[in-house]
């Protein structure tokens, strides 16, 4: 059972950044594919990057430019860069983890596709 733990949220004015981090045991984070999802309340839950275990990523477009997904498969870590995050990025962030049957060679972003997640983490972003 794949446990994540998300820490590195807060509050931050327009322009600012912020960098999450994810941390997870239970099973090696280089066998899965893992993600960033953010959700806001009476909103559909967003992807927001994946990255593969060998470090190929995705973003939604709105974050292209601003954020950077990485990796660190020894640390089982994975973190979340965000820049020039704008107030419409205020949400719960969460890290995401979905099994393969070899190291995670594909990128989604579909919600569902994820089993494990972790509790979740504010990001405020003021005017």
């Amino acid at each position: 059972q794949v446990q994540l733990v998300e820490s590195g949220g807060g509050s931050v004015q327009s322009g600012g950044s912020l960098t999450l981090s994810c941390a997870a045991s239970g099973a090696s984070h280089r066998d899965y594919c893992v993600a960033w999802f953010r959700h806001v309340p009476g909103k559909e839950r967003e992807g927001v990057a994946c990255i593969t275990s060998n470090g190929i990523t995705r973003y939604i477009d709105s974050v292209m430019g601003r954020f950077t997904i990485s990796r660190d498969n020894a640390k089982n870590t994975l973190s979340l860069e965000m820049n020039s995050l704008k107030p419409e990025d205020t949400a719960i962030y969460y890290c995401a983890a979905r099994q393969s049957a070899h190291p995670c060679v594909g990128t989604s972003l579909v919600p569902t596709l994820y089993k494990y997640w972790g509790q979740g983490t504010q990001v405020t972003v003021s005017s």
